[in-house]
């Protein structure tokens, strides 16, 4: 049985673990930019008419996030995606990041049927063949909303 004292210690664990996975996903408080240039990493444009963001990121930026995409594939009864590509947001929405041209991110929301180990089977989604990002969408995330601050 658990004691107030040692769901006192969980649960201020799991708000360091939180802040040590928030840190490292922005870098720093400071807008992430290129040292030797100046030049911020990540640009964010309003799509106007929507509630989303374009990225843009430099290629130095890609290169150190390592981002992987994979295109959204036809499934037996609708969208297949990696696992990898979803982001859960704090109040229930999946989304994932696309990829319309190189260097360019936007987040699509995505509709869950169903996991199967490393595939989510989508019923909604981004059109197949378009590409998904499958590592570093959680870094995109906190680009886009501004984790740091």
């Amino acid at each position: 049985m658990k004691t107030l004292s040692s769901l006192k210690r969980g649960t201020l664990s799991a708000a360091a673990l939180t802040a040590v996975i928030l840190t490292g996903l922005t870098g720093c408080a400071t807008p992430d930019a290129d040292a030797t240039s100046g030049i911020a990493a990540a640009t964010k444009e309003e799509i106007a008419g929507t509630d989303l963001n374009r990225l843009t990121l430099t290629e130095k930026a890609v290169e150190r996030l390592d981002l992987a995409t994979a295109p959204v594939a036809a499934g037996i009864s609708g969208l297949d995606i990696p696992y990898g590509a979803l982001i859960y947001t704090a109040n229930g929405d999946t989304w994932v990041y696309t990829s319309p041209e190189p260097l360019v991110f936007i987040r699509a929301m995505v509709v869950v049927d169903r996991i199967d180990g490393q595939v989510a089977r989508l019923s909604a989604g981004p059109a197949v063949g378009t590409a998904v990002v499958t590592v570093g969408a959680a870094e995109l995330y906190g680009a886009e909303f501004d984790a740091a601050h």
